[in-house]
């Protein structure tokens, strides 16, 4: 498996969004990246990750190309 795993520290310094926003959505297990429990820690793939924030760049792309 060649797979990255993420904890909120690296998505949040990928993506911008806090770590406790991140950790917030996950618990709510409707909003954000796909995320799961790997021991005790939450860990997102980084190809999920990549994959949401494509999906986010196209849901909210205008007319134009610019968001």
């Amino acid at each position: 498996m060649d797979e990255e795993f993420w904890q909120a520290k690296q998505v949040s310094d990928r993506t911008g969004i806090p770590e406790g926003t991140l950790r917030y959505w996950a618990h709510r297990g409707d909003m954000g990246p796909a995320s799961f429990k790997l021991g005790r820690r939450r860990v997102w793939k980084k190809s999920a990750v990549m994959a949401w924030l494509a999906a986010q760049e196209a849901a909210t792309t205008t007319a134009g190309g610019i968001a």
